[in-house]
């Protein structure tokens, strides 16, 4: 099991930026990191993940380009970089974790949690 604790989310004018941090505890040789968000009265939704194993990422297409997941191995620790914020960005941001590869985007897969943080944009 891996314990994940977030930083703290902030608040954003539309195009600005925020990076996010999330520090995990255990062993994550060969899972799947990846950042969730959900706002208020939608469904639970995967933004970004990467594969421990190999590196690979994975974008919503909501996020390509404006997005960069990473994750420091020497230090446990991913990373969300959000960059051109916009209003609809704003959501609860969760770190996930699964020990298995990244092709699953269904939040219930994932085992293991953050408490979340609140990412907040103003228009």
């Amino acid at each position: 099991q891996v314990q994940l604790v977030e930083s703290e989310g902030g608040s954003v004018q539309a195009g600005g930026s925020l990076k996010l941090s999330c520090a995990a505890s255990g062993r994550i040789s060969g899972y799947c990191m990846a950042w969730f968000r959900q706002a208020p009265g939608k469904e639970r939704t995967r933004v970004a993940a990467v594969y421990q194993s190999s590196g690979n990422t994975y974008y919503a297409d909501s996020v390509k380009g404006r997005f960069t997941i990473s994750l420091e191995n020497a230090k446990n620790t991913l990373y969300l970089q959000m960059n051109a914020l916009k209003p609809e960005d704003t959501a609860i941001y969760y770190c996930a974790a699964m020990f298995r590869s990244c092709w699953v985007e269904n939040p219930s897969e994932y085992t293991d949690w953050g408490k979340g943080t609140q990412v907040t944009v103003s228009s």
